[in-house]
C-alpha cells in the first residue's frame, strides 16, 4: 500500500537510547527533527519503522513501546519494506523525506536484541532526508509520492 497513517513520533537526545513519543515535531529541511539527537546527519536524518514491523517482536512476547527502536516515525498502513532509495513521502500536510538507506548495520547489539535474540529495525528500518520541513503529528498521513 502506498499510503498509511503515523502512529507515533519520537525523539530522543542520546544515541543509542530508546525514543520518547511526542505530540509533534518539527522537521527542518535538510536536517531532521529538531531536539532530535541525529538531526543534522548526512543521510540518516529521520528513521521510520513501520508498526507491522513492530508487532513481529511483540509476537516473540516482547512487551515494546512506539520509538524503542529508536525510531522516529512509527508508521501503518504503508508498505515501508517495498520502497526504494531516492522514493518520496509526504508526511502531513507539508513535509516531504526522500529514502536515503534502507535498513542499517548494527554495530553493538541493542537491548532489543538481547532480550529476543533478534532486532527488526536492521532488516525493516528505513532512513530519510528531509527535502521539506514542517510539522508532523501522530495520525498524519504518510503516502508515496
Amino acid at each position: 500500500m502506498s499510503k498509511g497513517k503515523i502512529i507515533a513520533v519520537s525523539i530522543s537526545d542520546k544515541k543509542g537510547t530508546k525514543k520518547i513519543n511526542v505530540e509533534s515535531a518539527e522537521l527542518k529541511e535538510d536536517f531532521g527533527i529538531i531536539g532530535d539527537v541525529h538531526a543534522g546527519t548526512k543521510n540518516r536524518q529521520v528513521s521510520l519503522l513501520a508498526e507491522e514491523s513492530i508487532g513481529k517482536m511483540r509476537n516473540k512476547g516482547l512487551k515494546l513501546n512506539f520509538g524503542d527502536f529508536a525510531e522516529n516515525i512509527t508508521t501503518s498502513g504503508i508498505n515501508l519494506l517495498s520502497l526504494n532509495l531516492k522514493d518520496k513521502l509526504k508526511v502531513g500536510e507539508n513535509v516531504v523525506l526522500e529514502v536515503s538507506q534502507i535498513g542499517k548495520e548494527c554495530h553493538t547489539r541493542c537491548a532489543i536484541y538481547y532480550q529476543a535474540g533478534d532486532c527488526v529495525m536492521p532488516t525493516d528500518g528505513i532512513f530519510t532526508r528531509v527535502l521539506k520541513g514542517g510539522i508532523i503529528r501522530p495520525q498524519d498521513d504518510i503516502e508515496v509520492v
